[in-house]
């Protein structure tokens, strides 16, 4: 794979429950982690005293995180309103010349900050709540 645009990793919000996507607006850093948790399974019989795990077993999650700029733009105050809502929709992550990760994300922060001489910035935060697909593009 030859090195991609930092700008083509793009979080997509829908907007109304209806799968419409649109790129959250302001984002200069986006990051999608994805983790899975082990099962030790290691036993007085284990092979040299190895730790063995569990294929398989672990509870799997993914985080998404953005830092821009704000722009009281349609999908900053959808983002605002899924936060206080405490709503779990749906988002898809653009991951270029890979592919496409969709499923439910629960806002858990959105940080403002502004100095007097700058532009005022934002930080969104989101954690899996459910199972999440991918699509190869």
């Amino acid at each position: 794979m030859a090195a991609q645009n930092g700008k083509d990793l793009l979080i997509k919000l829908d907007l109304n429950g209806d799968q419409t996507f649109e790129t959250i607006a302001g984002l200069r850093a986006t990051r999608i982690t994805f983790n899975a948790e082990t099962v030790d399974v290691t036993s007085l019989e284990s092979e040299g005293r190895w730790r063995e795990l569990l294929g398989g077993a672990g509870v799997r999650s993914a985080q998404i995180s953005g830092s821009g700029v704000f722009k009281d733009a349609g999908t900053d105050e959808r983002a605002r309103q899924i936060f206080f809502d405490g709503e779990v929709p749906q988002f898809q992550v653009i991951i270029p010349d890979f592919g496409i990760v969709q499923g439910p994300f629960m806002i858990t922060s959105i940080d403002y900050a502004g100095a007097h001489d700058g532009e005022a910035s934002y930080e969104i935060a989101m954690a899996s709540a459910g199972a999440l697909s991918f699509t190869a593009i």
